[in-house]
């Protein structure tokens, strides 16, 4: 009897299907797959895609519950996926300075002043965003383009100050930060950093790469000070603050470049609990002997929470002249860069990473910072030839050899680049590289993807606001803010640059599979925009607006209509 009512509700579910959950009608609905690349509606259950096509076909999916949302024409894509940022820094920005609109020193100062008054004495003011190379004009008086510290000081004497660089690879700090973080002319800078002097030796208060552990450790201390349910608290807000940011922008899916264990247990709870709308896919960020001793315990490969990823840094950024250079730099003739991580360290993680299953993610902007990446990975993958499609990644790639640009699709590593950064970098990469440098190898996704290698796509946020829409308008025109272009040879054409943020952007996790075009059996994780990027001008590209973020077939953030 029991096999007989199985059988009969079997044949009941073939013949009447269950409904949708949810139905996209009269729409353009770009799946990035070769059978159906365009369709008007869609339909899920659950959290997957249960069928994409006519009007009819999937009207007739509909049942009296379903949520059927008319397009009205709008262009409907795969779920934007950030390729690379950080989730915690999203959030952190938002409760800070936002220095980022700054036009000069001038203005920062003020704006610190203004908040030192509103501060209680001993609070730390916090600030992100600055870029010297942006300014209207330089500071004065300055050390290699960056101000010193005095003018702060003035404005704060009772209050520390940290206004982080808008890389996030430099801070300038005042003389009371300095002092709680025993900074001082007899400092020596720290392997892999700098504290920026003047032509006495004194500290200016710019600190360059692992220069800025000095103070972050003052500050640690300031905010051990803290209960724990207050510090819990902080963190709760900043992470829910960064994933409103992110789905307000399109973004169903997040790879967070770098997090400690702390941070990640934190995600991973609130992310079990429902508390994040959208994927988190996450790369371990710990020293080798902390790796050795929980990192497998931390492997976790999941719908919505995923640590699969280790993150290093062979160098530091362009802006403060800490990427590291094959030759100097073209407005510093001294100076080539750092190589802020040894890289015997980055071999260390890379074998362990290799034997334990996980990817490798390395930081590396500088020519010879990705030429001696590369070199590392072809050293490992040369000592395990059986070992195939590991697909490990450099972050950022920004300046290239023209020999190392094949390397990347021949080792099968990928370049996980942020398209924005060259159009908001440019007025000052001429400078710091030359123009012959720069035509070479600055930012030249066109050579990597024509020589077969993965190109995938984000902000860098908080370094960059979080908008894949600015990024994409980035990556398929080069141009500035003045007008000019940034070498427009290298441009990537619409579809590319779509796939950055989509398809190759889960392949690059090891998510194709689920994510990052629409079919039935997918998540049904969607983005749909007010203008067809695809199709437009130029210009209106950017007046492209989120209308709905759709992760795993539920609304989490609807635009104005």
């Amino acid at each position: 009897m029991i096999g007989f009512v199985f059988w009969v509700a079997l044949a009941w579910q073939l013949a009447w299907p269950q409904p949708a959950d949810l139905i996209l009608r009269n729409g353009k609905i770009v799946t990035l797959e070769n059978d159906t690349p365009v369709v008007p509606a869609l339909a899920s259950r659950g959290d997957r895609i249960i069928a994409l096509g006519s009007e009819a076909k999937i009207r007739a999916l509909a049942g009296p519950k379903t949520k059927v949302i008319d397009l009205k024409g709008a262009l409907a894509i795969p779920g934007f996926i950030e390729g690379h940022g950080h989730f915690m820094g999203v959030g952190q920005f938002k409760r800070s300075l936002n220095l980022r609109d700054a036009k000069n020193w001038d203005e920062i100062v003020a704006l610190v002043a203004a908040a030192a008054k509103e501060a209680q004495a001993g609070e730390w003011i916090l600030g992100r965003g600055f870029h010297q190379s942006k300014w209207d004009r330089p500071p004065a008086p300055n050390v290699q383009g960056f101000p010193v510290h005095d003018q702060l000081s003035a404005v704060s004497p009772n209050n520390p100050v940290v206004l982080t660089h808008a890389s996030g690879h430099a801070s300038m700090v005042n003389q009371k930060a300095l002092e709680l973080a025993g900074i001082n002319a007899r400092t020596k800078d720290p392997e892999g950093g700098e504290i920026l002097r003047d032509a006495q030796g004194r500290p200016t208060g710019l600190l360059n790469e692992r220069a800025q552990a000095l103070v972050r450790k003052a500050y640690a201390a300031y905010l051990a000070a803290r209960t724990p349910e207050q510090r819990q608290a902080d963190a709760i807000a900043e992470a829910k603050l960064a994933a409103q940011e992110a789905i307000s922008h399109g973004i169903t899916s997040f790879q967070d470049a770098g997090s400690s264990f702390e941070t990640i247990d934190l995600l991973s709870r609130l992310s079990q609990k429902g508390d994040l709308p959208l994927r988190l896919w996450v790369m371990l960020r710990v020293p080798n002997q902390a790796l050795r001793e929980k990192g497998l315990s931390y492997r976790r490969i999941d719908k919505f929470f995923t640590v699969r990823a280790i993150k290093r840094a062979a160098d530091g950024a362009l802006g403060p002249r800490g990427a590291w250079l094959l030759e100097p730099y073209s407005d510093l003739p001294d100076r080539t860069g750092m190589n802020v991580e040894p890289m015997e360290e980055i071999e260390e993680t890379a074998r362990w990473a290799l034997a334990h299953g996980f990817q490798l993610c390395v930081h590396a902007i500088g020519d010879r910072g990705n030429r001696e990446t590369l070199n590392v990975f072809e050293k490992v993958f040369r000592d395990h030839p059986s070992r195939r499609d590991l697909r490990w990644r450099i972050e950022h790639a920004q300046h290239l050899a023209a020999s190392d640009i094949p390397r990347f699709a021949k080792l099968g590593v990928i370049a996980s680049m942020q398209a924005i950064h060259c159009t908001s970098d440019a007025p000052y990469v001429l400078a710091r590289l030359g123009p012959a440098r720069a035509q070479e190898g600055a930012y030249v996704w066109r050579k990597l993807l024509d020589s077969k290698a993965v190109v995938i796509n984000g902000t860098d946020a908080p370094v960059e606001e979080i908008d894949p829409i600015a990024c994409f308008y980035a990556s398929v025109t080069r141009r500035l803010k003045d007008g000019s272009y940034f070498y427009p040879e290298q441009k990537m054409t619409r579809m590319e640059a779509l796939r950055s943020y989509t398809r190759d952007a889960a392949f690059a996790a090891f998510e194709e599979n689920m994510k990052g075009s629409l079919k039935p059996g997918k998540l049904a994780d969607i983005t749909v925009l007010s203008k067809d990027i695809l199709t437009v001008p130029d210009a209106e590209i950017l007046q492209a607006k989120v209308l709905y973020t759709i992760v795993g077939g539920k609304v989490v953030y609807q635009g104005l209509q």
